[in-house]
């Protein structure tokens, strides 16, 4: 990473379907090789799944399973004198949404479903109702969070 400059931000377009900047950072990030239509697919194909399930349409669904899944404070490691301190500290809305996007694919792609438009559905209704592999994984953050406030004093 380069100390002279920060990294330009690349403006997202929304996606063509919904018109929704997060449908088009999940399906990025879903990708596998650059086949983005593939990506697309398996998640309108999720989103299409879910709809009506619930009582909301897919997209409702999902941008709900996005925002419960977004952590608040996570760890970073902090160097003093000769030992690593695991120190909390604030996530910003950015990195908390790609780390529910990231955290949502990993849970999606372990569940034991035969496609991955089912396991996509299953874990965006899964995380909308507060459960899930998903959401355990904010858990366990904000719970290691709580468990070394201790080292709090050492953000600077």
């Amino acid at each position: 990473m380069s100390r002279r400059h920060s990294a330009i931000k690349r403006e997202v377009h929304p996606d063509p379907k919904f018109g929704n900047v997060v449908v088009t950072k999940f399906a990025n990030s879903l990708m596998y090789e650059g086949r983005k239509s593939v990506a697309e697919r398996l998640l309108y194909g999720a989103l299409e799944q879910i709809d009506g399930k619930g009582g909301n349409s897919g997209l409702d669904i999902f941008l709900r399973a996005v925002d419960i899944v977004q952590p608040n404070v996570e760890i970073r490691s902090r160097r003093v004198g000769g030992a690593t301190y695991p120190i909390p500290t604030e996530v910003r809305p950015e990195r908390a949404r790609a780390l529910s996007i990231r955290w949502l694919i990993a849970a999606a792609r372990k569940r034991p479903e035969h496609t991955m438009v089912a396991r996509l559905a299953g874990e965006f209704l899964d995380a909308s109702n507060e459960k899930g592999e998903a959401v355990k994984k904010r858990e366990t953050t904000h719970k290691m969070a709580e468990a070394n406030r201790v080292f709090a004093h050492y953000k600077w």
